[in-house]
């Protein structure tokens, strides 16, 4: 793994940071969580869509750090159309890469297998499954060796499509919902991520990957029945088989993450990421 470059990363006010995706559920909660101490530059999709090389005001930008949290994220769309998926995940950080700021690149717990039985670790070697890890993992390449790496895991948010908003509004409209529960992970909640992602980067920790998910583990129909019961809903949750629910693209079963590199960091429970999540929720709806 890549150690960083002698060149430390500017802390404080004075500290020019660009966003991508910032218009999702983690570009989200790093714009909240970076924007007290930078000088922030947050791009949507609509401002920048990565899969095309940086416009010549961007290049010229000046930019201290670069958290790029844009992506293709349709797993089962990866499938039926490889080529959409590599442009963004892999042209795209690519495209990022080329600024020549210091870069923290996402990448995820599908570039493993899954075979394996206890957590993976950093050293462990990938076998992505499917078309999406595989562009996740050239990713990772394109990032090159001084980029952070952070691998992380099912995340969700108050914000955007994700495994949480689906549950509490499928739970509100039926009185049984069908999930599988075969795979095992840690559901990540964006906020706990941004927050560790600050940390690595204020502390300017080696460059190269770091496992980065929230404690605990569980499986998708662990996580139905913790998100009807912290939500206060009535839904009953039937355990299906991956099999059985047909996806087009294969999940890996096994997808614990956890880090085996000095003072990476530690993540709140996914229970307790779960229930600030549902608090925000519950804010945002107070707001309306």
């Amino acid at each position: 793994m890549a150690d960083h470059r002698a060149d430390s990363v500017r802390t404080g006010r004075d500290r020019r940071v660009l966003i991508t995706g910032a218009g999702g559920q983690l570009g989200r909660a790093l714009g909240a969580e970076f924007a007290a101490e930078s000088d922030l530059v947050t791009l949507s999709h609509e401002d920048w869509d990565v899969s095309f090389p940086p416009s010549d005001k961007l290049s010229q930008g000046g930019f201290d750090l670069v958290l790029h949290a844009a992506a293709w994220t349709d797993v089962d769309g990866a499938e039926s159309d490889p080529q959409g998926a590599s442009a963004v995940n892999v042209g795209g950080t690519g495209h990022v890469a080329a600024l020549g700021a210091p870069m923290v690149a996402f990448s995820t717990d599908y570039v493993f297998d899954g075979r394996k039985r206890e957590p993976y670790v950093e050293s462990d070697a990938p076998n992505p499954l499917s078309a999406y890890g595989r562009a996740k993992l050239l990713g990772e390449a394109a990032a090159g060796p001084h980029a952070w790496v952070v691998r992380t895991s099912w995340l969700f948010g108050p914000t955007g499509h994700n495994f949480v908003r689906t549950m509490l509004r499928l739970g509100a409209e039926r009185d049984e919902v069908s999930v599988v529960d075969d795979q095992r992970g840690c559901p990540t909640y964006v906020g706990h991520l941004a927050l560790a992602v600050r940390e690595l980067v204020d502390a300017d920790r080696p460059r190269g990957v770091w496992h980065v998910a929230a404690g605990g583990d569980c499986t998708w129909a662990d996580f139905a029945e913790a998100i009807f019961e912290d939500g206060g809903i009535e839904c009953r949750v039937r355990r299906i088989s991956t099999g059985e629910l047909g996806r087009p693209a294969p999940r890996p079963p096994y997808a614990v993450l956890r880090s085996e590199r000095a003072a990476a960091p530690l993540l709140p429970h996914w229970r307790e990421g779960l229930r600030a999540c549902l608090a925000e929720l519950a804010d945002l709806d107070e707001a309306l």
